[in-house]
């Protein structure tokens, strides 16, 4: 069975805004905002869940102090017609407050899953890009396979290293940090 993320606005509506989604239900999914349109996705699943943990983890170990690590479901807002939720982020310290991270991050890593590899491939990926977080990181957990993508002069993003199963990536941006995807999901 294949899960859809949902996209929409509800009926009547005009783009929401940041301030709409504090009434949306506790109920385990994840409520994103992207330029006024709402992406509503089922809350992820255990392989997912583990990966996230395990790089929350090993980023969180290598942290420099002028920098925190979080992972989901933490908000960040740019504007009040943008709130996402990364699975895992890395911004500067000083830029945090108690409730969100109200700039963009330095690094934001999403972990694929059926509902929403096509939104984290593609529109969450230029919307980061549009925002210029630096880094952006995509696992796969059917490899495991981690993706890097980094911002050129051009303010683009450029793939810059693909690491699979037991490959090690070392990580100099946002800090330096040793990844391996097999040791991520569990399997090393």
């Amino acid at each position: 069975m294949t899960v859809m993320m949902e996209s929409q606005n509800p009926p009547g509506s005009g783009p929401m805004t940041v301030r709409d989604l504090e009434g949306m239900p506790d109920d385990g999914r994840r409520y994103e905002l992207i330029d006024g349109t709402l992406l509503v996705s089922p809350a992820p699943g255990l392989r997912h869940q583990t990966i996230s943990y395990q790089l929350y983890g090993v980023l969180y170990a290598a942290c420099p102090d002028d920098m925190f690590v979080v992972g989901a479901p933490f908000a960040v807002h740019v504007g009040d017609r943008i709130e996402l939720q990364p699975d895992v982020l890395v911004g500067r310290t000083e830029d945090f407050t108690a409730k969100d991270l109200p700039v963009p991050p330095v690094l934001a890593v999403e972990v694929l899953s059926p509902s929403t590899s096509i939104h984290d491939l593609n529109t969450k990926k230029a919307l980061y890009e549009r925002l210029r977080v630096p880094s952006y990181w995509v696992i796969d957990p059917a490899e495991p396979e981690l993706t890097v993508f980094e911002l050129d002069e051009d303010g683009s993003y450029r793939q810059v290293a693909k690491a699979a199963g037991a490959e090690a990536f070392e990580a100099l941006r946002p800090f330096p940090v040793r990844i391996v995807p097999e040791v991520l999901a569990g399997r090393s």
